[in-house]
């Protein structure tokens, strides 16, 4: 992945099936983990463990491009949370990684409705 100077790799999220690592090869940022915020540099490794309640997202403040590999279990289906925007997303039915999948939906979480909505 690179990311270019001022910009975001990904939305603020946190996974509940996937764990995922990255390794900084160039460039410096921050991370966003959680409430906190932590430098990144060249060599550094991050840890985004599934089911923390914690979102992550890698922030490119610097002037130059930060490039880093991104490794994850990909695991199906999954169940992904977006703090930010309030938003929840759920993926499944496809290989990890191809695409069409057979459920690809995000929706706000306002939008919810009760389990029994619909049922007789």
């Amino acid at each position: 992945m690179v990311v270019p100077p001022g910009k975001r790799a990904w939305q603020f999220h946190l996974h509940h099936a996937n764990e995922e690592m990255f390794v900084i090869l160039t460039g410096t940022g921050t991370l966003r983990y959680g409430e906190d915020r932590f430098p990144l540099r060249e060599g550094d490794v991050v840890a985004a463990p599934p089911g923390t309640g914690k979102a992550h997202q890698i922030v490119n403040d610097s002037d130059s491009e930060l490039s880093y590999l991104a490794i994850s279990t990909m695991e199906q289906p999954e169940v992904a949370e977006y703090p930010d925007s309030d938003k929840i997303g759920v993926i499944a039915g496809a290989p990890p990684g191809r695409h069409p999948y057979e459920l690809f939906f995000f929706t706000k979480r306002e939008s919810g409705v009760d389990y029994f909505e619909g049922e007789s």
